[in-house]
């Protein structure tokens, strides 16, 4: 493609398969990794790369036998790069938003301790009443979330909040309780209206670093006046029926199913969000479940996008949607504007 006449001559623009080709390379360092993440083969993003370096008149990579680098023209022109594929990318998006709502791709991201309790109602909403989306499921942490979103790779989050990142807008679905989960013969199994100051003293189980939920569960202790002196330090969980005020928090598990059978085994309590108490404690016949005093300790579950998305009507639309289904679950459901 030419433009304009600069010098007297008509100006080579790059084409979109070589800033493709260039961003690949200045993210990867490397060339046969650079072609496998955007599915070219290796010649041809080589070739790519040097017409763009010819189109624009300047060096942009570096090649040596053992690695690729970045010239200084390089490495301020991949920043142009990126600029313009993400906002073709945008371009794209929006017109196929356009085109028709609930069609093409929505890639979902969920985080572990809501995808096995909240995902069945959402894909029976899908399935029902919006057929022509094709829904992808990405399940990950929540920091990982979040770059995936930032960087264009999801579309929309599913997980806790508040998350207080800029550029993001949360639609808020609903608020549900903490429940605490016991062994049979634990004093606190089956009560109700546990006051909070009951965890200063309890060996807690909690997920690994890295969930939300564990992050909760330790503000939860925060708020009931426990010292977390020590947290995620310990290998190994300690035994026993109760624990000193201020001792450490053990990480036992990388999941919650794992969490509430290592109660049931008489290793601890642990608190689980009450969407996911159905399914995690149906496994084993050796717990018992205590409910809180008011307020209980709750976390909040909700819809996250890019602020200003292009489909952001469908996503505010789906968010009501599934306000409505999600009134059969043992949650508090919020309005939009909450």
């Amino acid at each position: 493609m030419t433009v304009g006449n600069v010098g007297g001559r008509r100006r080579q623009l790059p084409s979109l398969s070589q800033l493709r080709a260039f961003a690949a390379v200045a993210e990867h360092l490397h060339f046969r990794d650079a072609a496998a993440a955007i599915g070219m083969s290796q010649p041809a993003l080589s070739g790519a790369v040097s017409a763009l370096e010819e189109t624009l008149g300047v060096t942009l990579v570096e090649r040596t036998t053992r690695k690729v680098l970045l010239s200084p023209a390089g490495e301020r022109l991949a920043v142009r790069s990126k600029a313009v594929l993400d906002e073709v990318g945008a371009l794209l998006e929006e017109a196929e938003a356009l085109r028709a709502p609930f069609t093409g791709v929505l890639r979902l991201g969920v985080i572990p301790t809501v995808a096995p309790y909240l995902l069945p109602t959402v894909l029976r909403l899908v399935h029902d009443r919006y057929p022509d989306l094709d829904l992808q499921v990405h399940e990950e942490q929540t920091a990982s979330l979040l770059e995936g979103l930032a960087g264009g790779r999801l579309d929309l989050l599913l997980l806790a909040v508040p998350l207080g990142v800029p550029g993001v807008t949360e639609l808020p679905l609903f608020d549900e309780d903490f429940v605490l989960v016991t062994p049979l013969d634990h004093p606190l199994g089956g009560r109700e209206g546990i006051a909070r100051e009951a965890l200063r003293e309890l060996n807690l189980l909690l997920l690994d670093e890295g969930h939300c939920l564990r992050d909760q569960a330790l503000d939860i202790c925060r708020e009931a006046g426990r010292e977390m002196r020590g947290v995620g330090r310990s290998p190994s969980v300690e035994g026993g029926g109760g624990r000193r005020e201020g001792a450490p928090v053990t990480t036992t598990a990388a999941g919650l199913s794992t969490l509430v059978q290592l109660v049931a085994g008489g290793l601890g309590c642990t608190l689980l969000p009450r969407t996911a108490l159905k399914v995690e404690t149906s496994r084993s016949n050796q717990l018992l479940t205590g409910s809180f005093a008011d307020p209980a300790p709750t976390r909040r579950i909700a819809l996250a996008m890019r602020a200003g998305a292009a489909r952001g009507a469908e996503y505010q639309e789906l968010a009501a949607a599934l306000r409505e289904e999600m009134r059969a679950l043992p949650v508090r459901v919020l309005g939009p504007d909450t």
